[in-house]
Parts: C-alpha cells; sequence; structure tokens
C-alpha cells in the first residue's frame, strides 16, 4: 500500500526552526512533485492551506506570502524523503502539518496524503 509519513513535528520556541520529514513507503518520491499543507487555528477559515510544492525538478513553488522567506523544501533522493525547513516559526504556523504526491507535478491533484504532524509553536 502506497504510504507517505510525516514526522519532525513538535513544540518549539518563537523564533525557532523545524525540520519536518515526509517518507514515502511503496512509491519512489522522486517521481513526484510534493506538496506540504497545513491546517491549524491560525489558517483562514481552518481550511488546509496549501503552504509549498517541490516539484520533479526540484523546483518550489511557495504558496504563503507570510512563509515565502521562512520555509523551503529539498529531497533526499537516497531516504525516498522529502523535507520542509521551517525558520523564524511564528505561533501563528502552528497546524497540522500533511505532506502529500501528485504524479502529475504541482498543479492539485495530490492523490496520495501522509497522516500529519503537529507542530507547536509556543513559549
Amino acid at each position: 500500500q502506497l504510504q507517505l509519513v510525516e514526522s519532525g513535528g513538535g513544540l518549539v520556541q518563537p523564533g525557532g526552526s523545524l525540520r519536518l520529514s515526509c517518507e514515502g513507503r511503496d512509491f519512489n518520491l522522486q517521481y513526484h512533485a510534493i506538496g506540504w499543507f497545513r491546517q491549524g487555528p491560525g489558517t483562514p477559515g481552518r481550511v488546509r492551506e496549501w503552504v509549498l510544492c517541490i516539484d520533479r525538478t526540484d523546483t518550489i513553488t511557495n504558496f504563503g506570502v507570510d512563509v515565502k522567506m521562512r520555509f523551503t523544501a529539498y529531497r533526499d533522493n537516497a531516504k525516498n524523503t522529502v523535507y520542509l525547513q521551517m525558520s523564524s516559526l511564528k505561533p501563528e504556523d502552528s497546524a497540522v502539518y500533511y505532506c502529500a504526491a501528485d504524479a502529475s507535478g504541482c498543479g492539485g491533484n495530490f492523490n496520495h496524503w501522509g497522516q500529519g504532524t503537529q507542530v507547536t509553536v509556543s513559549s
């Protein structure tokens, strides 16, 4: 069964950094675009917010103005893992973060989702 498994969430102080992992099991993430999403009390309407996407050429598209200079993503193909590197974290970044895979690119057709990992930014 194709699976995405997130890890790396936790409690971090404002201004701190955190790295989330998204590991692919039983499929190769190298051939998929990976989107990172979040859902939490700080996201408008509490809908799942699309944070950024890294495509198969490692081109990154940021969808949130607020995170553009603070969040990035990269791959470790040897570990079949995509990372979300977050820095200068703010309390409003607190959310459950999800990764998702799209075989066609960063077009919004994500058909494989992870279970989510909680990030809490608080002093």
